[in-house]
C-alpha cells in the first residue's frame, strides 16, 4: 500500500475551491470514491485525514471545500459567519455539493458508478442535503450531523442509502429533531438507518472536542463504533 495525496483545484463560478484527494497508488483500476464534507470551520487536517483513512480502505477519499480555497475559521464567530450563508441558501449548498460529486467522478481512479459521501457536524447536514436533492449517489453517512430539513426538497425521492450516526445527548439535535429526520427520510422513500449512541454529545468523533458544558465532547467508544459502522455501510452499498 502506498497512499498518495494531492490538492485539486476547482471552481464554482467565481469562487475558487480546493479539495484534498487521497488514494492508494499501488491499486490498479478505478475504485469507489467517497466525499468528505467538512465541519463548520472549513476543510482542515481532520477531514484530510479522513480522506487518507478512506484511501487505506481501498477507496478514493475526496475532502471537499465549501467555503473557498484556503478559507477556514479560527473562532466560533468566524466559523458561524462562514457557514451561515450556506444554511440560509440550501439550494446553493446543494449545488456546491453536487459540484464536488462531479469533480470526484471525473478522477481517473474513481469508479463513477460507485460514489458516496460522509460528513461531520455541518458536513453531516451537507451530505444529507446531497441525498435530499435526489443526487445519483450510492449512499451518504452523517456523523453527528445537523438534521434540519431544507425547504426545497420535500417533493424529491431519495435514491441514496442513508446512514445517520448520532449522539443521543447532542443538544444541537435533540431526539424530537432526529425523529423528524427519520419521518422525512421515510416519506422520501430512502433506505435509511439511524445509529444513536447513549451518553454521547455533539462532535463525538473529534478528539479535539472538549467543551462538554456547550455540548461538544469526544467519545472514543462512539468514534470506534461509528467508524466500524461506516466501513460496513460502504462495503454494503458498493457491492
Amino acid at each position: 500500500m502506498h497512499i498518495e495525496t494531492a490538492s485539486l483545484d476547482y471552481r464554482d463560478g467565481g469562487t475558487a475551491l480546493q479539495a484534498r484527494v487521497a488514494w492508494d497508488a499501488d491499486m490498479r483500476g478505478p475504485r469507489p470514491g467517497v466525499l468528505v464534507s467538512h465541519a463548520w470551520r472549513g476543510r482542515t487536517d481532520f477531514e484530510n485525514d479522513k480522506a487518507v483513512a478512506l484511501a487505506r480502505l481501498g477507496y478514493v477519499g475526496f475532502a471537499l471545500d465549501l467555503y473557498g480555497a484556503g478559507i477556514t475559521g479560527s473562532s466560533a464567530a468566524e466559523n458561524r459567519k462562514l457557514m451561515q450563508p450556506l444554511l440560509d441558501d440550501r439550494a446553493r449548498l446543494q449545488q456546491r455539493m453536487q459540484l464536488a460529486l462531479s469533480e470526484l467522478r471525473r478522477l481517473g481512479t474513481v469508479d463513477a458508478a460507485r460514489c458516496a459521501a460522509i460528513g461531520y457536524c455541518f458536513g453531516g447536514l451537507c451530505v444529507l442535503d446531497l441525498a435530499r436533492s435526489g443526487a445519483d449517489i450510492s449512499g451518504v453517512a452523517s456523523f453527528h450531523g445537523l438534521p434540519g430539513a431544507p425547504a426545497n426538497t420535500a417533493a424529491n425521492r431519495i435514491t441514496a442509502s442513508v446512514l445517520v450516526m448520532h449522539g443521543w445527548d447532542d443538544p444541537m439535535a435533540p431526539p424530537a429533531d432526529m425523529l423528524a429526520l427519520c419521518r422525512e427520510l421515510t416519506e422520501q422513500g430512502a433506505d435509511w438507518q439511524l445509529h444513536a449512541y447513549g451518553h454521547t454529545l455533539h462532535a463525538f468523533s473529534n478528539p479535539l472536542a472538549d467543551d462538554a458544558a456547550n455540548g461538544l465532547c469526544y467519545n472514543a467508544t462512539a468514534q470506534r463504533r461509528s467508524w466500524l459502522t461506516l466501513r460496513h455501510f460502504l462495503q454494503e452499498i458498493f457491492l
